[in-house]
């Protein structure tokens, strides 16, 4: 039985999509709408494995974004008939545990939100409207990206500050973490495994998963703290605000942006591609981007150790996470005497299936799940739907 899910994930200057049967995850379509608001924008559509459907022109707005989407369909198939429509949302809050079907008392909340989010959450709800007046009898469900975190014990998301400022860790990435763990748990043949998952791409993340649940997540109020990212700083001293301010006269707006648009690799290495940095790995700046991103990524796994007491798993996904050897190899180094390692042969190898890459009878695996946000977004919103 066909129930294709139509997954949207909308960006400040992009829409993402594609067209799922969450039951067997087959794909009809996929596709991405790039630059928009710029002069020259890009329409990228694909059909199943057929030829890709390109269209390069002016996109003004995401309404001409959502409708040159609509015209693609119509163009290069297949039939745009979804059973619901899936919409990624970055930020919940405290209010949304679980997907959510979609109105107006949901729209208020996403939008009280948007403080916490304020890149993100606005256009999320601008991808709903959209699809609202597109396909007004249609479901549409929000699922959000700091759900899976919402068992974060207190001791996990509470920050030592004044309780009058309200805030407290979040965590993200939610959505890949969600999938990766219960795939995990498939491959290894359990049910409640402990795992430390690591979403490693342009964004990256630590998660201690106990039994399929979140119990700490390195990225908090903001995606802004933990890992060294592509150009994020990751864990930063909270009193460089207040030092840049008196040595440089920097306010407060000015520092986040620098941390979250000019920290990182880019910061580091003049580069927030790892690939780049990567090829530069024999420069000075290079080799210590690698190896300052390298050590905060095994100092997480250490403290993630002891919080979890026994590990079943470590888990690589994310763009890097799924396709750098060289960086699982770099992320795990001294950790054997913690049963940790990896068998060089098997992490070398190319691949983009599911795999462990540590020895045989490893009493740690390690293992390299690629992610599908879009997939577990479809599956939750047909899960969602199917029970209403």
């Amino acid at each position: 039985m066909s129930e294709p899910v139509l997954v949207l994930n909308t960006g400040s200057s992009s829409i993402k999509y594609e067209l799922i049967n969450p039951r067997t995850r087959a794909r009809s379509a996929r596709g991405l709408v790039e630059r928009i608001g710029q002069e020259r924008g890009r329409l990228t559509h694909r059909a199943g494995d057929g030829p890709p459907y390109v269209r390069e022109q002016p996109f003004p707005d995401h309404g001409e974004g959502l409708a040159a989407v609509l015209a693609a369909f119509s163009s290069a198939g297949p039939e745009l008939d979804p059973v619901a429509v899936g919409h990624r949302v970055v930020h919940g809050g405290t209010r949304f545990g679980d997907a959510v079907l979609v109105d107006d008392e949901v729209i208020a909340a996403i939008e009280e939100l948007a403080p916490l989010a304020p890149l993100h959450n606005p256009v999320n709800l601008t991808g709903i409207r959209l699809a609202q007046k597109v396909f007004p009898e249609v479901p549409q469900v929000a699922v959000f990206d700091t759900a899976f975190h919402r068992t974060l014990p207190p001791e996990a998301y509470t920050y030592a500050v004044p309780r009058e400022w309200g805030v407290r860790r979040f965590g993200f990435h939610g959505t890949s973490c969600a999938y990766v763990s219960r795939r995990a748990a498939a491959l290894l043949g359990r049910d409640d495994p402990n795992l430390i998952v690591l979403h490693l791409g342009n964004g990256a993340g630590a998660t201690a998963v106990e039994g399929g649940r979140s119990v700490d997540t390195s990225m908090g109020l903001t995606p802004l703290e933990g890992l060294v990212m592509g150009t994020r700083s990751g864990d930063v001293d909270p009193a460089l605000a207040g030092y840049l301010a008196r040595a440089e006269g920097l306010d407060a707006e000015q520092v986040e942006h620098a941390l979250s648009h000019r920290g990182g690799l880019l910061a580091l290495a003049g580069s927030s591609d790892m690939r780049e940095v990567r090829a530069r790995s024999g420069d000075d700046d290079a080799r210590l981007a690698l190896a300052v991103y390298t050590r905060r990524i095994r100092k997480y796994v250490g403290a993630y150790y002891a919080l979890l007491g026994r590990v079943d798993a470590v888990v690589f996904t994310g763009g890097v996470g799924e396709n750098d050897p060289a960086t699982r190899a770099e992320s795990l180094t001294g950790l054997t005497r913690l049963g940790i390692t990896l068998d060089p042969a098997r992490n070398e190898a190319a691949s983009h299936e599911e795999r462990a890459v540590s020895p045989d009878g490893a009493e740690v695996a390690v293992l390299v799940i690629p992610t599908d946000e879009e997939g577990e977004i479809a599956h939750q919103t047909l899960a969602l739907v199917t029970a209403s």
